[in-house]
């Protein structure tokens, strides 16, 4: 049973999430022959106050 979890840096829009969820699970089905019933997806909008890359936050960049 595949379970994804998906950190983004911001925010997604509905019809993203959709989007992102039924392409990563095509690809899981078609190339690890993983039912799509059997395939979870979470999604973890992250503000860019709190994630940071090369010491430097993202709402600085």
């Amino acid at each position: 049973m595949p379970y994804v979890n998906i950190r983004i840096a911001g925010s997604l829009s509905r019809e993203q999430k959709a989007q992102i969820a039924a392409e990563i699970t095509a690809t899981l089905e078609r190339i690890a022959h993983k039912p799509a019933s059997y395939t979870y997806l979470t999604f973890e909008e992250i503000s860019e106050e709190n994630w940071a890359i090369a010491g430097k936050l993202l709402d600085e960049r």
